[in-house]
């Protein structure tokens, strides 16, 4: 499997003994709330999150990103985004699979996914 770094945070369960900060979506702002079709995609910190069915999964983000500007494509687990880079005025188009992510954190990608109908963008 590729070079992840990645964490789960589950709707009241705790991650023990990691020391990177990470959200709470069980108290995030009405913004960050999802429905129950809707998954929520942000960055911070160095991580991107993406939020779903009480679930707040956390990866390394590239180095340079600023912040995810729109979706421009979901599709099952797969998504097409623009993002601000430090180094670039103009957004850029990024590629990101959640498939290998969600696998590497023992959680069933189609089962997952399968409700997910949208992503936006959301910052607290």
């Amino acid at each position: 499997m590729g070079n992840y770094c990645y964490f789960c945070k589950k709707k009241s369960t705790q991650l023990a003994n990691i020391n990177i900060p990470y959200y709470n979506i069980m108290n995030a702002p009405s913004n960050m709330q999802t429905s129950s079709h809707e998954a929520i995609l942000s960055s911070a910190d160095g991580f991107t999150a993406f939020s779903f069915g009480g679930y707040n999964i956390r990866f390394r983000a590239p180095y340079s990103l600023e912040r995810y500007v729109d979706v421009v494509k979901w599709d099952d687990g797969y998504l097409v985004v623009l993002a601000k880079y430090s180094h670039n005025t103009n957004p850029e188009e990024e590629y990101i699979d959640l498939k290998p992510i969600l696998k590497g954190l023992y959680i069933d990608a189609t089962t997952f996914l399968k409700p997910i109908k949208s992503v936006r963008i959301a910052y607290a």
